[in-house]
C-alpha cells in the first residue's frame, strides 16, 4: 500500500525532533535528526495500519468480497 500522510514535526526541548501524524491518531515518532524522526514515524504508521487491517479482516465472513479502490 502506498499513501501520503502529514508529519507535524517539532524540535524537542531536550534535543532532536518529534512528530505526529494527524490523519492516524496515536502515530508519533522521534529521532536525533528529521530523517531519523521521519523513519520512526513511518515505522509507527506501518505498524498501526497493519494492525488495524488484520483486526478488520479477522472479523469478516468468508463470503465477503474483497477488492481494491484507488484514491488520487
Amino acid at each position: 500500500m502506498k499513501a501520503e500522510f502529514t508529519a507535524i514535526i517539532e524540535a524537542a526541548p531536550e534535543g532532536g525532533y518529534w512528530a505526529i501524524c494527524p490523519e492516524i491518531p496515536g502515530a508519533n515518532g522521534q529521532g536525533e535528526s528529521i530523517g531519523e524522526e521521519k523513519d520512526s514515524l513511518r515505522g509507527a504508521l506501518e505498524l498501526i495500519l497493519a494492525d488495524r487491517r488484520e483486526d478488520i479482516f479477522r472479523g469478516l465472513p468468508k463470503e465477503v468480497i474483497r477488492d481494491k479502490v484507488m484514491v488520487a
